[in-house]
């Protein structure tokens, strides 16, 4: 640009320059303050080029327009207003990376060559300078990802609210407090390392709500989660904020518990399959049995597939895909032509009639005006009825449509972008439909990858969602490593409450390995497993951490699955007296006094009991007494709680019972517990029965006077 000034004010460069004439079609505008705003595209590229030839338009790569396109320029006409470039040329990159380039070269490069402190972009300006219109969620989103901030090489930005809005800022610091260095951005080359982690301690300890916290906190990170730490009602709906978006999965574990239903297992299926036989299936009485996944396999695909803030470069795994047959390869290859440059796909069944009217939404009105205009006999099996029906109702815009080369082969995927229309000039199959070609290759690709089955001749019929392998066909017509997990990828949690009570061995299977941090997919020694109801690929993605609960009044940490031991870190969680103190603080003025009981004395002194008689892993838990707010309430949880844990930890031992609780013998002194000699039956004497025998029962009226405050 600064040579083209140069030719214009003194003829210098006027070799290349004077080839091109007078610009006539597209220009590009200027990223930098020069003397003119726009610039001729083809002499501009000619020049970089070293070329006094050029075509100055898209339709190929090398082509003027197409190149600045590429490089995140804006091309526009005459008058400075932007032009927007043919949808159908696959090799112009799409809005997303092309926003990110204009951000890039039109805010911050000119804001970093002026040594500017930060630079800030709004949504709807730079929409209307690119001519996108009513994009700014695309906009806010590009500007706001992980992405951008390699590319620009800035650090995560600031921004207004609503967003995504036209009217949100986003603002970048591009030089350091002291204002000397420029702030670097160091690229996200993993992700961080995944968390195992099992809380575990007797009973009563709040494991189970510190476990809303540790996931909370993986899922925002630190410094995002630390507001709602120590606030309840705040961590909890940040918690089920989360649970809803389907970023924490939630499960108990029992002792019924197994692999089928953490992993996948089967099973039934009522009816038949929707390709009408039972290949691949076990039947028997009118069922079928199919893989089903659990909620492991379930959180660790999500927690794959996840791709954060960045633009998706997935498919809508939620979408139908149909199957669709332009035509014979060879012999009807000109309409096969006319469907993939035209983008569109077109259905030679149904007669010359025009379906268009929103009645032929229902199969059966379909049927009836077949009956009645072509054919009385026919039956809801004739594929004019069948294939029109799926072509023109079943097909819904957004749903997937491949483009079959035989029975073993594909050679486009596309997205439907428009509703049936009826072309009555179309010189063949006039029943058509608009759709957006996200790859086509004239070659094809095999379909069994993706595909286990073989197309059917049908020319419209919807696969069987059962046998779709999505991960193969990404990898084709999205990335060769689309099935790997992104570095924008969001932080997932699966918790598993009460871990230890089923067994482990059964429930993960050969997934135990999967679990290590170096197995993790995208790691060092990524390792995957067939599973073996599916067949598919699985493995753990890093993304996904793991936070298990452990009650060891249950069962010893010692007597836990040493392979789960080994890929877990263990966090012990025992009574904390000044927890409940803090508990107590947050509701009365005087914490050490709830209606004349000292609560912190009374957890204290019954654990320190506890452990002397038993040992430290069957304690009281805090949390029993956090919620107390008066002397019945504290009553109720010794009388239907506390009493009968102890009887169950000392297996119905009520002398032991009694020891915990401050009662001796039960009749001198008693709190909590009284008793009554009973007396030997006839014909036996005391010694014989090994000495006195006590009929214990706890007392009506409760007697705190030991732990007064």
């Amino acid at each position: 640009m600064d040579a083209y000034d140069s030719y214009r004010q003194s003829g210098d460069h006027g070799a290349i320059f004077d080839a091109f004439g007078e610009p006539r079609d597209y220009w590009v505008r200027s990223t930098r303050e020069r003397p003119n705003r726009v610039y001729p595209s083809k002499p501009i590229v000619g020049f970089l080029r070293g070329k006094t030839k050029l075509n100055g338009g898209w339709g190929q790569k090398a082509d003027a327009a197409a190149q600045l396109h590429n490089a995140g320029y804006i091309i526009v006409d005459g008058d400075d207003t932007p032009v927007t470039p043919p949808e159908r040329y696959e090799h112009l990159i799409g809005d997303a990376d092309r926003i990110r380039l204009c951000a890039r070269n039109y805010y911050i490069e000119p804001a970093r060559e002026d040594g500017a402190a930060e630079v800030s972009i709004r949504a709807g300006t730079l929409g209307r300078e690119m001519g996108l219109d009513n994009a700014h969620p695309a906009i806010c989103s590009a500007l706001g990802g992980v992405k951008f901030q390699e590319s620009a090489r800035v650090p995560a930005p600031t921004h207004t609210q609503p967003n995504p809005s036209s009217s949100t800022v986003f603002t970048y610091q591009l030089v350091s407090a002291e204002g000397r260095q420029p702030m670097t951005f160091e690229p996200m080359t993993a992700m961080p390392a995944a968390t195992n982690l099992i809380l575990y301690g007797p009973p009563g300890t709040g494991k189970t709500y510190a476990t809303a916290w540790e996931a909370v906190r993986l899922c925002l990170g630190d410094a995002a989660a630390e507001p709602v730490r120590d606030d309840r009602d705040a961590l909890m709906a940040e918690y089920r904020r989360l649970a809803g978006e389907g970023r924490i999965e939630f499960v108990t574990f029992h002792q019924s518990f197994s692999y089928e239903d953490f992993v996948e297992g089967l099973r039934p299926t009522t009816g038949s399959e929707q390709e009408g036989d039972d290949e691949g299936a076990s039947t028997s009485g009118g069922f079928s049995l199919k893989p089903h996944a659990g909620v492991f396999k379930i959180i660790s695909e999500r927690a794959r597939l996840d791709t954060g803030d960045a633009p998706a470069k997935r498919l809508d795994r939620a979408r139908p895909i149909y199957k669709i047959a332009l035509g014979q390869r060879g012999s009807q290859e000109d309409r096969i032509r006319e469907g993939l440059d035209g983008g569109l796909i077109h259905l030679g069944w149904g007669g010359d009639i025009d379906w268009s009217d929103e009645r032929f939404d229902d199969f059966e009105e379909i049927r009836k005006a077949w009956n009645d205009q072509k054919d009385p006999d026919a039956s809801g099996k004739d594929p004019n009825i069948e294939m029109l029906y799926a072509f023109r109702s079943g097909l819904q815009i957004g749903d997937y449509v491949v483009i079959s080369d035989g029975r073993d082969s594909y050679r486009a995927f596309g997205r439907v972008s428009g509703e049936y229309y009826f072309d009555a000039d179309a010189d063949f199959h006039p029943h058509r439909r608009s759709v957006e070609w996200i790859w086509r290759d004239d070659n094809g690709a095999e379909r069994a990858p993706f595909y286990a089955r073989n197309f059917r001749r049908q020319s419209a019929y919807r696969l069987d969602p059962d046998r779709i392998d999505w991960d193969a066909l990404e990898s084709v017509v999205i990335d060769p490593n689309a099935e790997r997990p992104v570095a924008s990828a969001r932080p997932h949690v699966l918790i598993i409450d009460e871990i230890n009570r089923a067994n482990i061995s059964k429930v993960f299977g050969e997934l135990i390995t999967l679990l290590e941090i170096d197995k993790r997919l995208g790691c060092e020694n990524e390792v995957r497993v067939r599973l073996p109801y599916s067949g598919t690929s699985f493995g753990v993605p890093a993304n996904l951490h793991i936070i298990g609960t452990m009650n060891t009044a249950d069962r010893s940490i010692a007597l836990l699955d040493t392979a789960l031991r080994r890929r877990f870190t263990f966090r012990e969680l025992m009574p904390d007296v000044e927890e409940l103190r803090r508990a107590l603080a947050a509701r009365q003025r005087d914490a050490a006094n709830l209606d004349g009981i000292d609560l912190c004395k009374l957890l204290h002194t019954l654990n320190e009991r506890i452990e002397y008689l038993f040992d430290r892993e069957h304690q009281i838990g805090h949390a029993y007494f956090t919620g107390c707010r008066s002397r019945a309430d504290v009553e109720n949880v010794m009388r239907h709680k506390v009493i009968p844990l102890l009887a169950e930890y000392f297996y119905e031992d009520w002398s032991k019972v009694a020891a915990v609780l401050g009662d001796g013998d039960g009749t001198n002194g008693a709190h909590f517990l009284e008793s009554k000699s009973l007396p030997a039956p006839a014909g036996f004497v005391d010694d014989e029965l090994g000495g006195d025998k006590l009929r214990w029962c706890v007392k009506a009226n409760f007697d705190f006077s030991d732990f007064a405050a």
